[in-house]
């Protein structure tokens, strides 16, 4: 839509307020003026024709005279009233009435979805401020508009996303089954490998259902957290050994290198944090881009925090697209994303759940080389009961 602008001519900076009682004074006081100096003037050539006592000629001069002025003073009168008239007229109507219907046509855009019809004419004074209010609305519900339209847009394409992704394992897994049911793993090796693959593909399909799951609770801002004090050398070993056993029939080595304390501890939800180390894990595996790939697991001491990176050797990410892949969404190459799959939402439910749980994330990268996630969380300190005197 082009953008409409409201011409008007710049307003006095005076007050409303003050405008409306400078009109009810002149309504009053032009009126009064106007019969006073009839009143004045009429009596004072009563008052000289009683003095002077003039003769009956000088008299009737007098009365001309007298009549004379009469008729200018209402003809005067007259002409004062309409020329006030016109101007009280004029003035309601600039400061007023055109403002008021100028407001009218901007709300009859504004209700026909129209937000870029803008009002600022520099007014001074309480039309002024109604026009800035305006414009405050306007803006407001413009952003709010675009910001529903992307929206939209996103879902739909999170939609079609994971539509895509859930096709894939569901087509593998019935391809596997059906050679199993048509006897086609006819050996103890065949059928071992068939119902891993069958394994791995369900593994697939329930981590993208946790995604979306989790993706909807981010959006309405309702994460289920359960903190519980985690032991960092404990929790990681689980986890890498867990990973490790995936990875490991994915032809993908794990190392795994733990520099905290044994007693180091930090507040944490397992399961959201499972969740964080399964979505860098297999963003890396997604994105490895050759075989017999490496992944590195280290936890550092960060002196009050605990800094764990998860390192790959895969493609690596552009340095023009580093800054974005926490966005929800965003993809750093959309025809290698059509390929592999992925939702675009992996990344940023780990910035959301580091985030809600006190620390913070970010990656480095060099293409051709690999890629690094580092996140950090604060440790657990103990509370101590010593009594400052």
């Amino acid at each position: 839509m082009k953008e409409r602008r409201t011409e008007m001519r710049k307003g006095p900076r005076i007050k409303l307020k003050t405008k409306m009682m400078i009109l009810f004074l002149a309504i009053i006081l032009v009126p009064l003026t106007c019969g006073i100096m009839v009143f004045f003037g009429y009596g004072y050539y009563e008052n000289i024709d009683v003095i002077r006592e003039l003769n009956k000629n000088e008299i009737m001069i007098g009365a001309m005279i007298n009549r004379r002025l009469m008729k200018y003073l209402v003809v005067a009168m007259v002409i004062i009233l309409i020329i006030t008239s016109a101007i009280i007229t004029a003035w309601l109507n600039r400061d007023i009435y055109r403002p008021l219907k100028e407001l009218s046509v901007a709300m009859q855009h504004i209700s026909e979805g129209d937000f870029d019809y803008h009002m600022n004419d520099g007014r001074e004074d309480e039309i002024g401020i109604l026009y800035d209010n305006y414009e405050q609305m306007r803006l407001q519900l413009k952003e709010s508009e675009e910001e529903k339209e992307q929206n939209e847009k996103k879902s739909k394409e999170l939609v079609s996303n994971i539509s895509h992704d859930l096709k894939t394992p569901i087509t593998s897994i019935k391809g596997y089954v059906e050679g199993i049911m048509d006897g086609v793993a006819d050996t103890p090796e065949k059928m071992d490998k068939y119902i891993k693959t069958i394994y791995n593909k369900a593994n697939d399909m329930d981590r993208l259902i946790n995604e979306l799951t989790t993706y909807s609770g981010i959006d309405s801002n309702k994460i289920p957290y359960h903190f519980h004090i985690l032991n960092v050398s404990d929790y990681f070993s689980d986890c890498v050994e867990e990973v490790g056993l995936d990875l490991e029939s994915k032809n993908i080595h794990l190392n795994f290198t733990n520099l905290v304390s044994p007693d180091t501890c930090v507040v944490a939800d397992p399961e959201q944090l499972k969740k964080v180390i399964n979505n860098i894990i297999s963003n890396s595996v997604k994105y490895m881009g050759h075989d017999n790939g490496v992944i590195d697991i280290r936890i550092l001491d960060e002196s009050e925090s605990v800094k764990i990176e998860i390192e790959d050797d895969g493609k690596g990410i552009a340095s023009k697209d580093i800054g974005n892949i926490f966005e929800r969404f965003y993809r750093t190459d959309a025809s290698r994303n059509s390929l592999q799959g992925g939702s675009g939402i992996g990344l940023s439910i780990v910035k959301k759940i580091i985030e809600d749980h006190g620390g913070y994330v970010w990656a480095t990268s060099k293409e051709g080389e690999g890629t690094c996630m580092h996140f950090v969380l604060r440790k657990y300190m103990e509370p101590t009961d010593e009594v400052v005197i």
